[in-house]
């Protein structure tokens, strides 16, 4: 099985400026879900990592985060995938080294499923998620939905070398027809 490393907002999900506080403030962005279930099926294993700085702020407590993922389980099974797991940082200190863009938080993922990071797409809507996946030794990808335009404009420095996808369903059929990044 092959590993694949999700941000959740601006990837899987409408994102928000003012924070996904709710289950219902909770809109897979078209096509998400399916891509998820289309990894599944060609043998990946679906991880999403992501900061959630609202829980810090105290914008939602984290019985409302856990309502919102398992709304997201939920859906991507309806949609027959699957997310293996979901890791998460609430913290707003940008020095906690779970909090992308440092590592940790992927590096903990490596560490519990037993996995080498190196070559391991993390598909990420912010330079964040590239950050984190560089410093984590993964294969950094960009989506242009939720940040990923505004990233693409603000940070292209930061994107050299990185593909770059109009969503989540096109980074699945990338590597699903399998192209290689080597």
């Amino acid at each position: 099985m092959k590993l694949i490393i999700l941000d959740r907002d601006g990837v899987i999900n409408e994102d928000s400026d003012a924070y996904i506080k709710s289950p219902e403030e909770w809109h897979p962005i078209p096509g998400s879900l399916e891509a998820i279930t289309r990894l599944n099926h060609a043998g990946y294993r679906v991880v999403v990592a992501t900061n959630q700085s609202g829980v810090g702020r105290g914008l939602l407590d984290l019985e409302t985060l856990n309502q919102i993922h398992r709304k997201m389980h939920r859906m991507a099974q309806e949609a027959g995938g699957l997310i293996e797991a979901i890791f998460f940082c609430p913290d707003v200190d940008e020095a906690n080294p779970f909090r992308k863009p440092n590592p940790g938080m992927l590096l903990e993922i490596g560490r519990r499923l037993k996995c080498n990071l190196h070559g391991t797409p993390v598909v990420g809507d912010s330079v964040r998620d590239i950050r984190a996946a560089r410093a984590a030794s993964a294969w950094p990808l960009l989506v242009r939905t939720g940040k990923g335009v505004q990233t693409l404009e603000h940070e292209a420095e930061s994107c050299t070398n990185v593909l770059v996808f109009d969503n989540l369903a096109t980074v699945a059929e990338y590597l699903i027809a399998g192209s290689s990044h080597e």
